[in-house]
Order: structure tokens, then C-alpha cells, then sequence
């Protein structure tokens, strides 16, 4: 019997390019798990190279049913549902992801509006909201300027790695994990410890 071939998408968000921490995270996180399942297909969405556009209210009425109000609309819109439907089809998301300002890149916020759609992430119940996209697995390269793990002084500003597991958990998934690289701009010799320590991570995560 053979067995389907497991799906990654894989999603980076950083505006810095090759100088980028969870560029190169998300890359080594990647190569992983593509050593672990040989034939993994991997799809590639760069979303500082080309954007989702942000919800606007021409977005919401053409949700409603209006016809989209230019051809660029239209365009966005076909993009947002391809985003989504490369999200569903995976098996394995590994999202590159940034701390801008306490909190996630807009890009990467503006991807995840387009996931956010009732009746296919998640739906609404008389109990509450019911996740529709369990049995997946996540793992975000987290990278951050500064130290807000657990027990930091600072802890209370992170809404960048709070938002993402809580909105993952939102859509139904559970197993969210995040290999996490602080403290990159605080100097040369602890950027390096902190990548060295973040693959470290990876490679012990992934065996």
C-alpha cells in the first residue's frame, strides 16, 4: 500500500532578505523535515516578495457576493483564495516569523486574514467556535530583536508567538511549536549564539 505524499508549505514574512534570522530558520527547519519525509512536497509563499493585500471594505463586500470593483481586486482576491486553499492542502506549515513591534509582520497578519474564513479554518457552534483545520503540524522559526520568553521583564509585549499559537489553536491545530532565536540585535557574537542555538534546536527536534 502506498501512502500520499505529505504536503509542506512553507511561508516567510521578513522584509530583510539573505540578512534575515527566520529566513535562514525557516530554510534549516524545511531541509528537516524534507530529510525526514524523502519526496515531501514543498510549496513556497514569500510574503514580503509578494504580498496578500490587506482586507479593505471593497474585500468584504465582494465576500458578501458584490463583483469584485477592479481587476486588481479581483486579482488580490484569487491570490487570498489560493493562499488558503495552499494551507489546507498541507500536512506540514512552517511559517517564518519575525517580531515587528511586539508583534508579527502586517504581511504575515494579512495571510492570515485569508486563512481566517468561516466554514474552512473554523466554524461557529451553540458551544463556541470549533477549529476546522486540526491535524496539521506547525512550526515557526521565531525571531526577536530583544529576550520576551517566559520569565523575561518584557514577556508582557510578546503578541507575536501568543497571537500565532493562539490563532493556530483557533483554526483547530494543536500541535504548534516554535524554535526561537532572541536577542539577534544586541550584537554580533550573541546573534551567532542564537542561531547556533536555534539549529541545535531544529536538528534535535526534527530526529
Amino acid at each position: 500500500m502506498t501512502h500520499p505524499v505529505k504536503k509542506l508549505l512553507h511561508v516567510d514574512s521578513s522584509i530583510l532578505g539573505a540578512g534575515s534570522v527566520s529566513r535562514e530558520l525557516s530554510a534549516a527547519i524545511v531541509a528537516e523535515e524534507q530529510r525526514r519525509h524523502p519526496g515531501l512536497s514543498v510549496t513556497y509563499r514569500d510574503l514580503a516578495v509578494t504580498p496578500v493585500g490587506h482586507l479593505s471594505g471593497a474585500h468584504l463586500a465582494a465576500f458578501q457576493g458584490a463583483a469584485p470593483e477592479s481587476p486588481a481586486l479581483a486579482q488580490d482576491l484569487a491570490a487570498g483564495q489560493s493562499a488558503l486553499e495552499e494551507f489546507l492542502a498541507a500536512d506540514i506549515v512552517v511559517v517564518g516569523a519575525p517580531m515587528y513591534n511586539f508583534s508579527v509582520p502586517s504581511q504575515l497578519k494579512a495571510w492570515i486574514d485569508r486563512l481566517a474564513v468561516a466554514g474552512k479554518t473554523f466554524r461557529y457552534t451553540e458551544n463556541g467556535p470549533v477549529g476546522l483545520a486540526g491535524g496539521k503540524k506547525v512550526i515557526v522559526a521565531s525571531s526577536r530583536g530583544g529576550f520576551y520568553g517566559p520569565g523575561t521583564q518584557i514577556e508582557f509585549l510578546d503578541h507575536q508567538e501568543n497571537y500565532l499559537r493562539g490563532v493556530f489553536g483557533f483554526f483547530g491545530i494543536t500541535d504548534v511549536s516554535f524554535i526561537r532565536a532572541e536577542g539577534v540585535a544586541l550584537g554580533g557574537e550573541q546573534r551567532a549564539r542564537a542561531i547556533e542555538a536555534a539549529r541545535s534546536e531544529i536538528a534535535q527536534f526534527a530526529a
